[in-house]
C-alpha cells in the first residue's frame, strides 16, 4: 500500500515539474538604464526590483531595438526588428522633416504579424494584456492580436493623468501630453487612486481568478514613468527631503546632446523641457523628486505582484522578465551613458533587464552578454517547451542558454534604425554594434561616428578617423542589413 501511495506521489510531483511555466513580462515606459538602485542609482529607490535581481539574473548589456516606444513594443510582440515590421517611430510619428522627408511607416502592428500572445494562446495559455498598448487603434488592439483580455490598452502613448479618473474629467490634458483618457478604469476607482496601483490590482485579480491548471501569460506594460510626470504627493515630499539631506539641488541642469548636423530643433515638449534648446538635451544628474516617486510607486507594485505569486504558491513555476521600452527621457540622467530617449547613443537604447526563472537562473547572477528585446519571444517559447519559429521571429534569438549560465554570445551583430526626425532632437540615423565597436550612420549628411563601447562607455570620443577600415566594414554590414530587412529610408524633398 505504501509503495502504491509513493508511486502516486511521485507521479504528481513529476506532473507538477513538467507543468509549463507561467510567463510575466513587466515593461516600464521610458525607464533609463541607470534608474534603478541595482543599476547604480543613489537617488532613486527600487528595493523590490533589487530583490528580483537578487533572486534571478541582471543583464548589463540589454538593448531595446529602438529609442522609441511603439517600435520597441512591436519587437517584443513579434521577435522581429522594427525595420522589418516597418514601425520605426512612435505612433503616430510626429511628421517632422529637415533636409529629408522622414521614412514612411505603418501606424499599427499589422494583423499578419504573429505575436507572442497568439503563439501562447494557441498553446493553451490564458493571455492577458494590462496597461499601455500603443500599437494601433480599433481593429489593431490587444484583443485583435492574441490577448484574450485587454485592460487599459488603446492607441495612446501616454495617459492624460496618472490619477483617477485618468483624464476622463480633463480631456484637454490629453492634447498637452499627446495621450488620452485611459480606457475602462473609471468604474471601481476613487479619488487619489494612482494608475500604477490600479493596473497592478487588475493584474492580481486576473491571476487570482485564473482557471486551475491553466498556465498564463501576463503582459503588464506600465504607463510609468512616461510623462506626464505625476506622483503621490507624500512620496514626492519624501524625495524632496532626501535631496535636501544629501545636499542635491532639485533644479534641472541640462547638457546639449548632438550637433546641428545630427539633430533637429525640438522646442518645448510637454511643458517641462527647457525653452529655446535647439538640439536634444540630457539631464546632468538624477534629482527629480516626482520622477523618483513614480519609480518607487512602480517598484512597490511589482513587489505586490511578486508577493501574490508567493502567496498563491506559483512563484516557483513563473518566469518573470522586467525591462523598459527605451532609454530614459530628459527628466532623468542616463549617465554614465550618453544621450537618452530618441537617440541611438547608448542612453537611448540600453535598458535595465532582470529575469527570474526559478530553478534555472542562478540567484544574484549577472550576465554581460548583449541581448535585444527581439529575443524575448523565442526565449519564452523555449521556456514553455514550444518549438522555435525562426521564420516568424526572424531577428530574435533565445537567450535561455544565458539564463542557464552559458556565456556564449548570441548575436554577432546588433542593429538599430531610426529614419526620422525625432521629437527628442535626433535626426535620421542607423547603427550597428559588432563586438566592442559601434558605428552610427547619420543619414542626412552621410557622416558616421565610431565608438569603442568597452573603453568608452559614454561614447565621448569618436574614433572614426583613426579606424577607416573598421568604418568601411561596419558601414558595409549596416547597409547589407538595411537591404535584407527592406528598411524604409528617408527621402530627399522634391
Amino acid at each position: 500500500m505504501r509503495q502504491f501511495i509513493a508511486l502516486i506521489f511521485l507521479s504528481i510531483v513529476s506532473a507538477a515539474s513538467a507543468a509549463p511555466p507561467n510567463i510575466i513580462v513587466l515593461l516600464a515606459d521610458d525607464l533609463g538604464w541607470a534608474d534603478l538602485s541595482c543599476y547604480g542609482s543613489t537617488f532613486h529607490e527600487s528595493p523590490h526590483l533589487d530583490k528580483l535581481a537578487a533572486q534571478g539574473m541582471r543583464f548589463t548589456q540589454a538593448y531595446s531595438s529602438s529609442p522609441y516606444c511603439s517600435p520597441s513594443r512591436a519587437a517584443i510582440m513579434t521577435g522581429r526588428h522594427p525595420a522589418r515590421v516597418k514601425i520605426t517611430d512612435y505612433i503616430p510619428s510626429n511628421g517632422k522633416s529637415g533636409k529629408l522627408l522622414p521614412a514612411e511607416m505603418k501606424m499599427e502592428l499589422p494583423l499578419e504579424e504573429v505575436t507572442i500572445a497568439e503563439v501562447l494562446r494557441d498553446a493553451g495559455y490564458a493571455t492577458w494584456h494590462v496597461g499601455k498598448w500603443h500599437l494601433g487603434e480599433r481593429g489593431f488592439l490587444p484583443e485583435d492580436q492574441g490577448f484574450q483580455t485587454n485592460i487599459a490598452g488603446n492607441h495612446s502613448g501616454a495617459p492624460a493623468s496618472f490619477f483617477w479618473p485618468y483624464g476622463h474629467d480633463k480631456p484637454e490634458a490629453a492634447k498637452r501630453y499627446h495621450g488620452s483618457p485611459v480606457p475602462g478604469l473609471v468604474e471601481g476607482g476613487q479619488k487619489g487612486e494612482h494608475l500604477c496601483d490600479r493596473l497592478t490590482s487588475e493584474a492580481i485579480k486576473l491571476i487570482e481568478q485564473r482557471k486551475s491548471g491553466q498556465p498564463f501569460f501576463l503582459y503588464l506594460p506600465f504607463y510609468d514613468v512616461h510623462t506626464p510626470i505625476m506622483a503621490k504627493p507624500g512620496l514626492v515630499e519624501k524625495y524632496r527631503a532626501k535631496a535636501r539631506r544629501l545636499g542635491i539641488p532639485v533644479e534641472a541642469e541640462f547638457v546639449q546632446e548632438g550637433t546641428q548636423a545630427h539633430g533637429t530643433p525640438v522646442g518645448e515638449a510637454n511643458g517641462d523641457r527647457p525653452k529655446n534648446q535647439t538640439i536634444g538635451v540630457t539631464r546632468v544628474r538624477q534629482n527629480d523628486p516626482t520622477y523618483a516617486a513614480m519609480i518607487e510607486t512602480m517598484d512597490t507594485n511589482i513587489g505586490r505582484l511578486m508577493e501574490k505569486l508567493d502567496e498563491l504558491g506559483i512563484a516557483d513555476n513563473t518566469l518573470v522578465l522586467f525591462t523598459s521600452d527605451n532609454g530614459g527621457h530628459h527628466i532623468t540622467s542616463n549617465a554614465p551613458l550618453r544621450g537618452g530617449k530618441g537617440w541611438l547613443y547608448e542612453g537611448g537604447v540600453r535598458e535595465p533587464w532582470i529575469v527570474k526563472w526559478p530553478g534555472v537562473t542562478k540567484p544574484g547572477s549577472v550576465c554581460d552578454e548583449p541581448v535585444m528585446n527581439t529575443d524575448i519571444l523565442p526565449t519564452v517559447l523555449e521556456a514553455c517547451g514550444l518549438p522555435a519559429k525562426p521564420d516568424q521571429h526572424k531577428d530574435g534569438v533565445s537567450f535561455a542558454s544565458l539564463l542557464r549560465g552559458d556565456a556564449k554570445p548570441l548575436h554577432d551583430a546588433l542593429f538599430w534604425h531610426f529614419p526620422h526626425y525625432g521629437n527628442h532632437g535626433s535626426g535620421p540615423c542607423s547603427s550597428v554594434r559588432i563586438g566592442d565597436w559601434k558605428l552610427i550612420h547619420w543619414i542626412e549628411d552621410d557622416s558616421v561616428e565610431l565608438f569603442n563601447i568597452t573603453t568608452d562607455l559614454g561614447e565621448k570620443t569618436d574614433v572614426a578617423a583613426q579606424h577607416p577600415n573598421r568604418v568601411k566594414d561596419l558601414r558595409a554590414r549596416l547597409e547589407a542589413w538595411r537591404k535584407e530587412t527592406g528598411a524604409n529610408m528617408p527621402c530627399p524633398k522634391p
